[in-house]
């Protein structure tokens, strides 16, 4: 079992490059260890295949330096943040006893995605109840709850709580971003096309980190929201 340092969840893959792979990289580098769990293979995407997804997500994976990449196969649209979800999603979190849990956008534009945050959410509160028994492979799991639960920003704009700078690794995270290749802009390509796929997508993503990394005085910034209040006890920590 690797334990990690911080566990991100995404409802599809490439929603956590999208969102988040600068943070990724940043604290990779610092020698953290960082896996990301995708709920979905993205399988009613308009491009692509499962197979393509699954692929692509463990090329994205070496990219950042994970340390586990996994997917639980849960059905892309229909998920629910329902019982059997979270108990899912609960063996995940006992596995792998992240401090920090990084989380869909709490709202968006893919329903998804809100759905993602919310089971998240509820899977890491229960994950620490001793009366909720779990087992992987035949073996009964510890209780285990990860110290805070952060949700990145997705399309829709949403008001950051913090925002984190990664400047340094903003070539790492269009890297990743790209090695989902059947998924945004090809003018060669003969899929149709999607949402993400527009020639204007990856620009947009660009200006939205820009735009965060403007606000703390950076070039590139990834914004998070929290799900309650964060202290310091040094107003040196602050940034």
């Amino acid at each position: 079992m690797t334990k990690l340092d911080i566990l991100v969840l995404a409802a599809h893959p490439d929603d956590a490059e999208l969102g988040c792979a600068g943070t990724i990289a940043a604290h990779v580098a610092k020698g953290l260890k960082v896996g990301i769990v995708d709920l979905t293979r993205g399988e009613m995407g308009t491009r692509g295949t499962p197979e393509t997804r699954i692929q692509e997500a463990e090329e994205a994976a070496k990219i950042l330096g994970l340390s586990a990449r996994e997917n639980l196969g849960f059905e892309d649209i229909y998920f629910k943040d329902d019982t059997k979800h979270q108990h899912e999603l609960i063996k995940i979190i006992r596995k792998y006893q992240p401090e920090i849990v990084l989380a869909n956008a709490v709202t968006d534009r893919h329903p998804d995605h809100g759905k993602g945050a919310s089971l998240a959410t509820h899977a890491c509160f229960m994950s620490g109840l001793r009366k909720l028994e779990t087992s992987l492979e035949e073996q009964p799991q510890d209780p285990w709850r990860p110290k805070f639960v952060y949700h990145y920003i997705q399309n829709n704009y949403i008001q950051p709580d913090f925002i984190v700078d990664v400047s340094e690794f903003w070539e790492i995270k269009i890297a990743s971003i790209m090695a989902f290749k059947s998924q945004f802009y090809d003018p060669c390509s003969q899929e149709p096309s999607s949402f993400i796929s527009s020639p204007e997508f990856l620009p947009f993503i660009e200006s939205r980190a820009r735009e965060l990394g403007h606000r703390i005085l950076t070039k590139y910034g990834e914004g998070f929201t929290v799900e309650r209040f964060i202290g310091v006890s040094n107003l040196f920590d602050l940034k």
